[in-house]
């Protein structure tokens, strides 16, 4: 069964730190670029950053970049997102998915429709 599931989410006050993890099973992320997505209570879902398949190329939504740090370990199926400087609007459940692109090496981007299998989601809360 192919699977996502993310960790580390948890409370932190404003200016702190949180490293997310998204570990595969049933799959390999061997051609699957990545993507860390985001939803607020009463907001639509967005991308937050995405990564490609051989971790060539990344690419960050404007609001987080410079912040947060996407990256992957192919070799223990992991996906990582470091959030540093963490604001009270980055309050929301992070969701990583995985979009099948073989041997393509290119960025994915941020669509969400492009992404094939999702995460359950891991709760971020910056309070002041």
């Amino acid at each position: 069964q192919l699977q996502l599931v993310e960790s580390g989410g948890g409370l932190v006050q404003p200016g702190g730190s949180l490293r997310l993890s998204c570990a595969a099973s049933g799959f390999t992320l061997d051609g699957y670029a990545m993507g860390w997505f985001r939803q607020a209570p009463g907001k639509e879902r967005e991308g937050v950053a995405c990564i490609s398949s051989n971790s060539g190329s990344t690419f960050y939504a404007d609001s987080v970049k410079g912040r947060f740090t996407i990256s992957r370990d192919n070799a223990h199926n992991i996906l990582y997102l470091q959030m540093n400087r963490l604001r009270p609007e980055d309050t929301a459940v992070y969701y990583c998915a995985a979009d099948f692109v073989g041997t393509n090496t290119a960025v994915p981007g941020l669509q969400a429709n492009w992404y094939d299998y999702w995460g359950q989601g891991t709760q971020v809360t910056v309070f002041t």
